[in-house]
């Protein structure tokens, strides 16, 4: 009796380590199975899949299968059972690779690591080219990205006191899945501006008597004057020194940015209309920014170079001429902007 009981241990013994070697043989075949294409450049492929809201697991793996992702599901239906997965996959649009193992691609489908795109937004664009970058990219309407961009209540839902947005979308490079809602992606502008601003204005609000929207305004007119990077701060300089003794700042891309009619030309009428954003008319900052000013603008505008400078002028070269009277501006806009030498 006692032979026949150690028989049937022994023979148990063996069948359970048979189909535990089987069971690990089975399972190391199919999860590594992908890694073959490492080995194998011409099994190597990346597919994207997009997986639509409400997609349920069975859906999502007919959809896998279909393109090749998954090549065995009944082994991975299985494995996504066992691990709890099978219910916590995320809709979205996936990057999946020949290289990937089954285990990963299920990591990825319930950790919604969806493919992104970049979204680039350069300094010195207005809300208008903002939003009309932003659907050129496919990242949404334009028209519906300026009626939040522009209403003030919206700005003033995000803490921002202006009649819109317009200086406060900070200029980055951003990453955002395809079909990402148009307010996240103003989020996420907003939220990158509070990030380099808010430090900046720490350290520097008590050297000037600026309000945060002021300062924005300005850096804003800074961003659009400059043509070398490093000439920044003697710009600001020549803003402030104009602001502090009460001159009108005379800036052209003001004006430009409230013309209705200006075609690459500024004329006469343009100067003298009589528009809030006229720095030629009026006294002092306009109401708002012009432009979306870059990280250099907003420190130039906080942190000036001190000079006694208060004009000017286009070289051409995309530099300027400074200077601290009106005869050396003039005698600097007959050299640069009308050809008539140093007389």
């Amino acid at each position: 009796m006692k032979k026949f009981i150690c028989t049937i241990i022994i023979l148990t013994g063996l069948a359970l380590a048979c189909a535990g070697a089987a069971g690990i043989y089975w399972t190391a075949d199919f999860m590594n199975y992908a890694r073959r294409a490492e080995t194998d450049p011409d099994a190597s492929w990346e597919t994207v899949v997009d997986l639509p809201s409400g997609t349920g697991f069975s859906e999502a793996l007919g959809t896998l299968a279909s393109t090749g992702v998954v090549q065995d599901t009944g082994r991975f239906r299985l494995l996504a059972r066992i691990l709890g997965y099978d219910r916590r996959i995320q809709a979205g649009e996936y990057l999946f690779t020949s290289a990937m193992t089954p285990l990963e691609i299920l990591q990825r489908l319930v950790r919604g690591k969806v493919r992104l795109y970049g979204l680039t937004i350069p300094e010195g664009l207005n809300l208008r080219e903002i939003a009309a970058l932003v659907a050129d990219q496919g990242f949404g309407d334009q028209q519906g990205f300026l009626a939040s961009a522009m209403s003030p209540e919206y700005a003033e839902e995000r803490g921002i006191q202006a009649a819109s947005l317009e200086g406060y979308l900070f200029p980055d490079t951003y990453s955002f899945p395809r079909g990402t809602e148009v307010d996240r992606i103003i989020q996420a502008m907003l939220d990158q501006f509070d990030a380099v601003f808010t430090p900046l204005w720490a350290a520097g609000r008590g050297q000037m008597n600026l309000s945060r929207h002021e300062v924005v305004t300005l850096a804003s007119i800074i961003e659009k004057e400059t043509g070398a990077p490093e000439e920044r701060p003697r710009i600001a300089s020549v803003f402030h020194n104009r602001l502090a003794r009460g001159m009108r700042l005379q800036s052209d891309p003001t004006v430009i940015y409230d013309a209705k009619d200006y075609d690459g030309n500024l004329t006469r009428a343009h100067l003298d209309a009589p528009t809030p954003y006229n720095t030629y008319r009026i006294a002092g900052l306009p109401p708002g920014p012009i432009a979306s000013p870059g990280r250099a603008a907003l420190e130039a505008a906080l942190f000036p170079e001190e000079t006694d400078y208060l004009y000017f002028v286009a070289r051409g070269d995309g530099t300027h001429q400074f200077s601290t009277t009106l005869e050396e501006h003039n005698r600097a806009v007959r050299r640069y902007q009308l050809g008539g030498g140093d007389r």
